[in-house]
């Protein structure tokens, strides 16, 4: 259980109507906060920079819950830890465990910055 030591923040957009009448995300104030603590994330793929528009710094990370440990994140939440943001990249992985429920969470994660 060492490993699982780091606490996060889900963020859940709100929906908001724009003026034009669509739905679009609000990251803002009306977003849901959910803090999650005893789990890991670690760096995941290294980093890769993007110079063909402006300077960009693409790093990856992985989210890992410990055994039994089952989360509410979706792939369209983002995940703050350590002062930056990271969206959830494709689908949340849910390991089955033997006998039914949850034995832990996977998720990619991409900080832009």
């Amino acid at each position: 259980m060492m490993l699982y030591l780091q606490t996060i923040v889900i963020v859940r957009p709100a929906k908001v109507e724009d003026e034009y009448g669509n739905e679009r995300d609000d990251w803002g104030e009306a977003a849901t906060r959910i803090p999650v603590s005893g789990v890991n994330v670690q760096p995941n793929g290294g980093s890769t920079e993007d110079t063909e528009d402006k300077q960009v710094t693409v790093t990856g990370w992985r989210l890992y819950t410990p055994r039994g440990m089952d989360i509410d994140l979706r792939e369209t939440d983002r995940v703050e830890a350590w002062g930056t943001t990271m969206q959830v990249l494709g689908k949340v992985a849910r390991w089955p465990a033997p006998g039914g429920g949850v034995h832990h969470v996977e998720a990619d994660l991409q900080e832009v910055g």
